[in-house]
């Protein structure tokens, strides 16, 4: 059984390309606001969608997306809201996943987020703070639900290890591509394209670079070696810098076109 994901990497590959992964909170700018800025990441040509579960203690985001996350915590957000901007963007024919710590997955029960995802035309989840020893319950449901489970590994994940966690992933590796938060930044980090190749000698799976991607020409220079380039703080930096949401949908189209350019001209 394959995923959306799946066929997108399928897709991606054959067009000899990387994917363009944009991530945005559910409910950030607003409930409503979120399912207008996923429209606005399709209609730039975004490949796929990470919909983040907002947390009020996040461990991997750094400033900007936990100012997102709190703007949407202060409107209500929770698994409701996060389940439904999944859905608006899986209707938008963009294969969608959802980026939530593992605690609201627990309150929520194990089995039952999984299925949400997956009636939700969700793919699979990103974990960032679930070890593979910890996994037992979550490998139980989404084998048993058919989405991907997703791991985070950074260039502190050891040669023994790495392959334990990428046996443990489909759908992608997500390679944090620094040690530290989320943020845009002048460059990526150089220990990114070391970090993809040491991950590649584990597993044929596609990999995705996160953190720190916000322009065209770092987008195209993490395709000449990644499989996706993930895309997030540069997104809600566009829409908190805007003056009105309208201008913020307008940038966010914008830099989705820009960074859709970037990732078919890396090979």
């Amino acid at each position: 059984m394959t995923t959306a994901l799946d066929d997108l990497f399928v897709k991606t590959r054959a067009e000899n390309r990387a994917a363009l992964i944009a991530y945005i909170p559910a409910g950030f700018p607003s409930i409503e606001g979120c399912k207008r800025v996923i429209q606005a990441f399709v209609d730039g040509g975004v490949d796929a969608i990470e919909i983040g579960f907002p947390y009020s203690d996040p461990v991997m985001d750094g400033p900007t997306i936990q100012a997102a996350a709190d703007q949407s915590l202060a409107q209500g957000t929770g698994a409701k809201e996060v389940f439904e901007a999944l859905k608006v963007a899986t209707d938008a024919g963009v294969a969608a996943v959802v980026m939530t710590y593992w605690n609201p997955i627990e309150k929520y029960g194990v089995e039952k987020f999984a299925q949400s995802i997956s009636d939700n035309g969700g793919s699979g989840v990103i974990t960032p703070d679930l070890t593979i020893e910890e996994s037992a319950s979550w490998k139980e449901a989404v084998e048993k639900i058919g989405i991907n489970p997703i791991y985070v590994v950074a260039p502190s994940t050891t040669d023994s290890r790495l392959p334990q966690v990428t046996s443990r992933c489909s759908g992608f590796v997500y390679a944090a591509s620094l040690m530290g938060v989320t943020g845009t930044r002048t460059s990526v980090s150089s220990g990114a394209p070391d970090l993809v190749a040491r991950i590649r000698t584990t597993t044929k799976l596609p990999i995705a670079v996160g953190l720190g991607v916000s322009t065209r020409e770092q987008a195209k220079g993490v395709a000449g070696y990644a499989d996706g380039v993930i895309v997030g703080s540069a997104f809600i930096k566009a829409i908190l810098d805007a003056p009105d949401e309208a201008t913020g949908l307008t940038a966010v189209k914008e830099l989705a076109s820009q960074l859709a350019l970037g990732v078919r001209e890396g090979r």
